[in-house]
């Protein structure tokens, strides 16, 4: 799936990538500022988080409750020197729950991610839009 999309869309990609069915594993790929934490964001809406979403740039994870006892987990590994330190964080308990996991700077933890998971690349535009691909 390729979609262009500007910011003021992004629900409705949001909404159009859940339709995918994608799996619960979605690692996201793009430069800082690309708009990774911003469409995490519009998925944790469209999966049914009520609470403010933030980035976890310093808390590494963020968890979000959904319906039914189901959570959103959203992390931010840049800051990982190995993953190790994601090991020793509990990262593979997150990863093997069954819930939703975002993940940004994935390729800081290669060797800790499922076999099955989705990957979304986002990146700018010239004219400031996203360009978004799902694999």
């Amino acid at each position: 799936m390729e979609i262009i999309f500007s910011i003021n869309e992004i629900q409705d990609v949001a909404k159009k990538i859940i339709s995918e069915n994608p799996h619960k594993i979605v690692l996201f790929h793009g430069t800082m500022g690309a708009g990774k934490t911003t469409l995490i964001k519009a998925l944790s809406k469209e999966l049914g988080v009520k609470n403010a979403t933030s980035s976890p740039t310093f808390s590494l994870i963020n968890e979000y409750k959904i319906e039914n006892s189901n959570f959103v987990y959203h992390f931010d590994v840049y800051r990982l020197k190995s993953e190790t330190e994601a090991l020793d964080m509990g990262i593979d308990d997150y990863l093997y729950s069954g819930n939703w996991c975002f993940i940004e700077w994935a390729e800081k933890i290669p060797n800790l991610i499922p076999d099955k998971y989705s990957s979304i690349y986002l990146s700018i535009t010239a004219d400031g839009k996203r360009h978004l691909r799902m694999t």
